[in-house]
């Protein structure tokens, strides 16, 4: 009994005294940083952020990884958007001491992204067919995760479904055609989609989520879950070979969600989905994409509307500048979501994206004061969830609050907010 009291104590000052797993990471002789200098006794290290590492100690991942109380509850996420090329290089200690000292609890985690490149190898087949295997963005993916879990940071995998130019490109039958070329039909920008309403599409993302679930991401976050955004004329030349004659756009964007939170059901992580901010606010059609507010809100488990201020047209909820307008934008929006999901019982709860970033030389710049504006207006409604969108990662310490202080008096008995509040 001795020797178990003994053991109990070690394990609870190392769970106490450690923070991280930077250690644990395989060491690149030609990557690894320069070993730091002895220092005097009481002299204060002053190391590069993308050396910290070394600075901490390992802990033992079969107790991190029981620790599941260090993770929040979905109503309580305050996330931020990493990258597959952030989380898989030295910019990851940066995001992790930024979540360590600000009310930041979770990050949104590219899978697979919109190249159809992954986060780490693959063992499902269409991946290792495509080759989507040779464009991994972290090999020490799991390393990373375990990071993560030490630190107490939620991890969401975010997996694109629709906008794969490389599943596109290697598997023909899967994808858009040119009414004209009979080849890949293309959008403005050059990038083949694959089709919304092939089965094999959306069952590929389910392959891909199952796997991230596995590996330790605790929850999936399905994007893209749309037709192209492509304007009248263009969508004109596009062929769907899987289209079935009626089948509409709504019917099988409704259909394929309803698959992916089905084949994720065994897996007891929470299933959500990225949707446009207007998708809330309109109340007819399906804005030419196959997205309707309520096909979301019956099946998720939590609902994303992208609510981006500079994402709105000129006029919306009146405004003539909608990107100058950060609150009142950002709290329109939700309103109208929260009206949406009211007479649902039990509808998805709602964790809107905000917009962490300046768009091109449109001014307003984003600085702190605008993104604190788009929480504020959040808050305000009782929602208390939250993902900061940036396409690079870069966000700015101003716009978080320590982590002393991440719960303010009026939100402090919120836990949750669905649509029949």
């Amino acid at each position: 009994m001795a020797v178990v009291r003994q053991a109990g104590v070690l394990l609870l000052a190392a769970l106490l005294t450690s923070r991280g797993l930077f250690a644990q990471d395989p060491v690149d002789s030609a990557t690894a940083p320069a070993p730091l200098p002895s220092l005097p006794a009481g002299a204060a290290a002053t190391v590069p952020v993308d050396q910290l590492k070394v600075l901490l100690r390992p802990t033992e991942i079969r107790y991190v990884q029981q620790e599941s109380v260090l993770l929040p509850p979905t109503a309580n996420i305050k996330a931020l958007y990493v990258n597959a090329w952030a989380f898989g290089s030295p910019k990851l200690w940066q995001l992790v001491r930024l979540a360590d000292e600000t009310e930041i609890n979770a990050f949104v985690i590219d899978v697979k992204d919109d190249t159809g490149c992954l986060l780490y190898p693959s063992a499902v087949p269409t991946a290792e067919q495509i080759g989507a295997n040779k464009c991994v963005r972290a090999k020490d993916a799991k390393a990373r995760l375990d990071t993560l879990a030490a630190h107490g940071i939620y991890p969401i995998a975010r997996i694109v479904v629709a906008k794969d130019p490389l599943l596109a490109e290697r598997k023909a039958s899967w994808s858009v055609k040119d009414r004209d070329t009979g080849g890949l039909w293309r959008d403005r920008i050059n990038i083949a989609w694959v089709d919304a309403y092939n089965d094999s599409v959306w069952i590929y993302s389910a392959q891909l989520a199952q796997e991230a679930a596995r590996m330790g991401f605790q929850e999936v976050q399905f994007d893209y879950v749309r037709f192209p955004d492509e304007p009248r004329e263009r969508m004109a030349t596009a062929i769907f070979p899987a289209h079935r004659a009626g089948q509409t756009q709504r019917e099988a964007v409704r259909e394929h969600v309803a698959l992916l939170k089905d084949r994720l059901k065994p897996y007891g992580v929470p299933v959500t989905f990225d949707i446009f901010g207007l998708t809330a606010s309109v109340t007819t059609g399906d804005l030419g994409i196959g997205q309707v507010w309520e096909d979301f809100v019956s099946v998720a488990d939590v609902v994303l509307p992208m609510v981006y201020p500079s994402h709105y047209y000129r006029g919306a909820f009146g405004y003539a500048w909608p990107n100058g307008q950060p609150y009142h934008v950002v709290h329109s929006a939700l309103t109208d979501a929260l009206k949406r999901s009211e007479p649902l019982p039990g509808s998805a709860e709602i964790r809107p994206f905000l917009q962490a970033f300046t768009l091109g030389r449109r001014l307003p710049r984003y600085t702190p004061f605008e993104i604190r504006e788009q929480i504020r207006a959040a808050e305000d409604l009782g929602i208390t969830s939250w993902v900061l969108w940036n396409p690079r990662s870069v966000y700015q310490r101003g716009s978080l609050r320590p982590k002393h202080d991440s719960t303010s008096p009026e939100t402090q008995t919120v836990s949750s907010v669905r649509g029949g509040r």
